[in-house]
């Protein structure tokens, strides 16, 4: 693929910067100024954003520690794509103004491994799950334990899906590229929804094997909680990105069905969390099963990939996701 990636360095991970802490502290106390400041945003570039297209957005999206990371980095690679960065962050409501104004602010570009430490090296121009920022701002609580967090095609949120449209509309600006490529596990709850806004969106969902995968997040937890305790800066902003995948504010996802959330929530409470795990695991992809076999065009829209077949036989693998993502790439770049 055609974009150039940065040679992994020898420098070790590195914890959260402070100024990120203090300045993601103060967005996430004044969300409706940062509101107001894309809305102005969006005014002063409004003959650009209406000249760029939303043509055929891609979603990757499944239960953490699927592989989704692993596809949003090949995808993105993709000369046509755009995506959110970790350079987006804090300011993540008015990109333009953000990547405008301090695009110097990351200065350190040495591959990193990230906080996961799971080999995945990063810097400040890789892709990264950003979008549930935006969602947490127009659908308040929709992380509650409590709450049913399905958002179907009979879902409307009229001031969201304008924020959203000229959103998009400005990461492909910025980026300069044609497709907008979203990663974001809670979509997995908005299938339908996203496909009301984008009927030609698609869709990606990596399936791992539920022994590995649960054994990952039961791994990735364990982590997480060693670290949120000892720098509890890290909890702040995992909570004001809204991952609550693992971690001390785990959270696992009511799929219209309050009894089951809560049963997994409480089993992660006494500390079974294998079998809260085996039972969230379920609980998610039963629910893709059930809208993919309930609903023929929506599954048109959405194609699952077995995690170890994309370990395992990566270069048909990733040839059948980019022809359903109608991405058009030389079989030679492939191989690369």
């Amino acid at each position: 693929m055609s974009k150039s990636k940065p040679s992994p360095g020898t420098k070790p991970a590195v914890e959260m910067a402070g100024w990120i802490d203090t300045v993601g502290g103060l967005v996430a106390k004044t969300p409706g100024f940062w509101q107001w400041l894309a809305k102005v945003e969006s005014s002063s570039h409004r003959d650009a954003l209406d000249g760029i297209a939303i043509d055929r957005p891609i979603y990757v999206t499944g239960l953490a520690r699927c592989g989704s990371t692993i596809l949003l980095e090949l995808l993105e690679s993709h000369a046509d794509t755009g995506s959110h960065r970790y350079r987006d962050f804090p300011l993540v409501m008015a990109p333009v103004f953000w990547n405008r104004a301090f695009a110097n602010i990351y200065k350190d570009s040495t591959p990193v491994e990230r906080s996961h430490k799971d080999r995945i090296l990063v810097t400040p121009d890789s892709p990264e799950a950003l979008e549930e920022i935006l969602w947490m701002r127009f659908f308040e609580g929709r992380h509650q334990t409590g709450r049913n967090q399905i958002l179907n095609g009979e879902s409307a949120n009229a001031a969201f899906e304008n924020f959203y449209r000229d959103h998009i509309r400005k990461i492909l600006m910025i980026r300069g590229a044609k497709r907008y490529l979203a990663k974001g596990n809670y979509n997995i709850t908005r299938l339908a929804y996203l496909t009301r806004l984008f009927p030609d969106a698609r869709i990606i969902v990596p399936v791992r094997n539920p022994e590995a995968h649960i054994a990952s997040l039961q791994k990735q937890h364990r982590l997480f909680c060693k670290e949120e305790k000892e720098d509890p800066r890290i909890l702040r902003h995992m909570q004001r990105v809204g991952h609550f995948e693992f971690g001390l504010d785990r959270r696992p996802l009511n799929l219209g069905d309050t009894a089951k959330a809560s049963k997994i929530e409480g089993l992660w409470r006494d500390g079974q969390d294998i079998e809260g795990l085996a039972h969230h695991w379920a609980s998610i992809y039963g629910f893709v099963r059930d809208q993919l076999d309930a609903d023929p065009s929506l599954a048109a829209n959405v194609m699952l990939v077995r995690y170890e077949d994309l370990c395992r036989n990566g270069e048909t693998t990733l040839k059948q996701i980019l022809d359903h993502a109608q991405l058009e790439i030389a079989d030679e770049q492939i191989r690369q």
